[in-house]
């Protein structure tokens, strides 16, 4: 294979249980589940027949909840750790963030990290030099380069981490989901990064929660669930389908409390499905114990309890019967897809009626235009526009 070729091929990776503490009731107990004929310990798979092929160049995002196997793949990948079964063949240099402080010595100063990083993946000394200055520019630490790590904060321990992996010249960037840690514009200037290095023909593996992140930078993403392989395929429709799954229970629940949700819908025009840039009404009925005014909210989003938009009116509420809220909207703002509804009831700081999924609902009409490689869209939002263009 090439050199930023990945294959990995029937890869399992399993741990074991903690073993028992040394406490007389831990030992007893214990010894109550060998005389019952339990097993002391089990094992679980992390990882389970994962198949996971890139081609050079190539830039794939992981996605999933916790404890789906991703931070896992990527250790294997790197040969932080070994799989229990399968093989797994990356070829070339390989530059890896997977956590903030992976590869620095707390004890060296950031320029003997910057060196020491730089042998470790095989680099000449002199390449390293001729990177040095665009890295720490990257990390804004020219003041603090010659200090030792250990006095850095966790935000400049990322940039420098981030900085000698992403500088370095590999063949293959892991990155595991580090960016939380800095501000939005260092966050936007390691997405730059990283796309630069894609145009230099590297591969990325990129293992964020930020899936808007992922959509922006990467052309694939493979989704992972309880160690399995759950779809794998071009970003945007993956991502659609873990925002999806996300929120599979938005159907209706009836929860405590003095307002509950009864009824919810999303319809367009004659009680058709919505469509992009046309009107569509909200139909919300609450079941109501208190005799008030509240605030109620709706939004939509794509399966996160982050709207895309979000509607709010004070509502007066019976003391005890239903209350109907409708809401119109003129010109609805969404692409071609499928998304949620979401209502909370709030007086004040107290909530009355928890914000949570009551509907889910297909769009129709448009696509959103495709945006260059890095630039990441925060929501999925239509804007109906009209273009002239002319000699001048």
């Amino acid at each position: 294979m090439p050199k930023g070729s990945i294959e990995a091929t029937h890869v399992w990776k399993r741990f074991r249980a903690d073993p028992v503490q040394a406490r007389l009731r831990a030992q007893i107990g214990a010894l109550g589940q060998r005389l019952k004929g339990e097993r002391r310990r089990g094992w679980r798979w992390a990882l389970q027949d994962v198949d996971f092929h890139v081609n050079p160049g190539e830039s794939v995002g992981l996605v999933g909840i916790n404890g789906s196997g991703k931070s896992t793949l990527l250790k294997i990948l790197t040969q932080v750790m070994y799989p229990y079964a399968g093989r797994v063949d990356v070829r070339g240099r390989i530059g890896a963030l997977i956590e903030v402080r992976a590869g620095i010595h707390p004890e060296l100063t950031g320029r003997e990290n910057i060196h020491l990083y730089g042998t470790l993946l095989g680099l000449a000394r002199k390449d390293v030099a001729s990177r040095f200055d665009e890295i720490v520019e990257f990390a804004q630490l020219s003041d603090a380069v010659d200090r030792q790590v250990k006095f850095y904060s966790s935000g400049m321990q990322m940039r420098l981490g981030f900085g000698v992996a992403a500088f370095l010249q590999p063949d293959v960037l892991l990155v595991d989901e580090v960016l939380a840690v800095g501000d939005t514009s260092f966050q936007q200037r390691c997405i730059d990064r990283m796309r630069d290095v894609l145009a230099e023909g590297t591969t990325l593996v990129f293992v964020s929660h930020d899936l808007a992140a992922v959509e922006g930078v990467c052309e694939r993403a493979v989704w992972l669930h309880g160690g399995l392989t759950r779809e794998d395929g071009p970003a945007r429709e993956v991502l659609n389908s873990y925002r999806q799954a996300l929120e599979q229970v938005a159907e209706l629940e009836l929860t405590d409390g003095p307002v509950r949700p009864v009824k919810a819908s999303v319809s367009g025009v004659d009680g058709q499905v919505p469509r992009s840039q046309e009107p569509c009404e909200i139909e919300l009925v609450l079941q109501s114990d208190m005799a008030r005014s509240a605030g109620v909210c709706i939004g939509v989003s794509e399966g996160t309890p982050s709207p895309i938009f979000l509607l709010r009116r004070d509502v007066p509420m019976p003391a005890e019967g239903l209350v109907e809220v409708r809401c119109h909207i003129d010109r609805l703002p969404l692409p071609r897809g499928r998304y949620f509804l979401w209502a909370g009831v709030f007086r004040g700081t107290n909530n009355i009626m928890a914000w949570h999924p009551v509907a889910h609902f297909d769009v129709t009409g448009m696509d959103l235009d495709a945006g260059p490689p890095g630039l990441v869209r925060q929501s999925p939002v239509h804007v109906a526009a009209s273009w002239e263009i002319a000699e001048v």
